[in-house]
C-alpha cells in the first residue's frame, strides 16, 4: 500500500470519528417532545396505529413526538384546541388529540 493510500485511509478514519461524535453531541442536546409535530412530521413512534417516522395522522397528535432543542418543549407555543384549550408540548404522551 502506497504513502497516499495510507494518508487517505487515515483521513478517511479521522473523518468519520469526527462526524460520529458530533452527531452524538447534537442529539445529546435534543429531547423527545409529545404533542408538537404536525401530521405526518413525527419522529418516530406515533403510539398505536402507527410504525414510526411521519406516520402520526393529526396535528399535534399527543402521542407523537419529535425531537426539538432540551429546555424548550414545555414552553413552545402552539395554537388552542378547538374548544379554547391552551394545547402545550409535553416531555411524555399525551392523551388529546389522538386518532380515533
Amino acid at each position: 500500500m502506497s504513502n497516499t493510500a495510507k494518508t487517505l485511509a487515515v483521513a478517511s478514519a479521522v473523518a468519520a470519528a469526527l462526524t460520529a461524535s458530533a452527531t452524538t453531541a447534537s442529539a445529546q442536546s435534543k429531547e423527545k417532545c409529545y404533542g408538537v409535530s404536525l401530521a405526518g412530521q413525527n419522529d418516530c413512534a406515533a403510539g398505536p396505529g402507527t410504525t414510526c417516522a411521519g406516520t402520526s395522522t393529526l396535528d399535534y397528535q399527543g402521542n407523537a413526538w419529535t425531537l426539538v432543542e432540551a429546555g424548550s418543549c414545555e414552553s413552545m407555543e402552539l395554537p388552542a384546541t378547538a374548544d379554547g384549550t391552551p394545547r402545550k408540548g409535553s416531555l411524555t404522551a399525551l392523551d388529546r388529540d389522538l386518532p380515533a
